[in-house]
């Protein structure tokens, strides 16, 4: 008779630990979305200083509330854009950051604590200890990034640098991808203790990195508010790329800085991610991943369309933020199209 994996002991609960994991997937993704109000809002740099155990107390008197309105008129964004804003304009803006803020800690907290009665337990099957440590370092490390991009637009700037939102960004969808990934693993293996780890498909990989690659783009043109450049479709204005933009030296900085072209990019380049992510999906159907095939497709078509109306409506908050939460979404469901097609067939149990 053939032996349990090693993986899959008594004291293991991989469907336990993959429901935690689940849970704090959908946490990452309403951190998402509330980062793209706080962004889409103007609202990132109203808290001045990084407090990671204090910050999470807000002002709580009138004269605390001015003391925190005083250091935001320190930086330039208050000089430049806002000598007008009263106390209770401070007080909106405030409100999603500090949102934003505490909801990090408590993704900290609901992934550190429940992983430490996890291991206490011996909950966790053996192998997948390593990963989310892994995941809980970069959750610590991606703390320190979001303090890194709001430091940039304290001192000289009027914004926060958008190659470091960027960064920002890209850290906490990879972290999401890494969950979902691992939590897939580990229902497999609570359906079939012989499951063995998916592997990454050559289709899967490019699949995720051209979509990665077109998020990338996303948080660039948020950085730069290339979004309100030109808000036709399909073309900029009356040409498909408008004549005289003024381009950068060296050619590759308009990639990346220029936000004429960065718009550009993020709209043709969707088209080569929606190629890419619905090929990979019509393998996960063929394979009889029918709910994350179709979902992936589905979730494509939703967020070109909500892409357009982001242009087309000068980016409108609510639907900026719902191209964005859908792009999450999207993430989720191509990990899972992906998984599913790195899965070795099942072994059957024989005795």
């Amino acid at each position: 008779m053939l032996q349990p994996s090693p993986a899959f002991m008594v004291t293991a609960r991989p469907r336990a630990v993959a429901r935690w994991l689940i849970i704090v997937a959908g946490l990452i993704v309403a951190m998402v979305i509330v980062g793209g109000i706080t962004r889409l809002t103007n609202s990132g740099l109203s808290i001045t200083e990084w407090k990671p155990i204090t910050g999470i107390i807000p002002p709580l008197t009138e004269a605390q509330w001015q003391a925190e309105f005083d250091n935001y008129k320190r930086i330039p964004e208050y000089w430049t854009f806002n000598r007008d804003m009263t106390l209770g304009g401070f007080k909106a803006i405030f409100f999603w950051e500090y949102l934003h803020r505490v909801l990090g800690r408590v993704i900290g907290m609901a992934f550190a604590l429940p992983l430490i009665w996890f291991w206490a337990r011996k909950a966790i099957p053996v192998g997948y200890k390593p990963r989310l440590l892994a995941l809980l370092a970069l959750g610590g490390l991606q703390g320190a990034i979001g303090w890194w991009m709001v430091a940039s637009g304290l001192v000289e700037r009027t914004d926060v640098s958008h190659i470091r939102l960027t960064v920002h960004l890209l850290t906490a969808l990879f972290i999401l991808a890494g969950i979902v990934w691992t939590a897939l693993d580990l229902l497999a293996l609570h359906r079939n203790r012989l499951a063995a780890p998916s592997r990454l498909t050559l289709l899967g990989a490019g699949a995720i990195v051209t979509l990665f690659i077109q998020l990338m783009f996303g948080a660039l043109t948020a950085g730069l508010d290339a979004g309100y450049a030109f808000s036709s479709w399909p073309l900029m204005g009356d040409a498909w790329f408008p004549a005289g933009t003024p381009m950068m030296t060296p050619a590759i900085a308009n990639a990346f800085d220029n936000p004429v072209v960065v718009q550009f990019i993020h709209r043709w380049f969707a088209f080569t991610a929606a190629a890419m992510l619905i090929g990979m999906a019509a393998r996960a159907i063929r394979s009889g991943a029918l709910r994350a095939g179709w979902l992936v497709i589905v979730l494509v078509v939703v967020q070109i369309a909500l892409g357009i109306a982001t242009l087309l409506t000068g980016v409108q908050i609510d639907i900026a933020v719902a191209h964005q939460a859908n792009a999450a979404l999207l993430l989720i469901a191509a990990t899972a199209a992906a998984h599913r097609l790195g899965q070795a067939p099942r072994k059957p149990m024989v005795s």
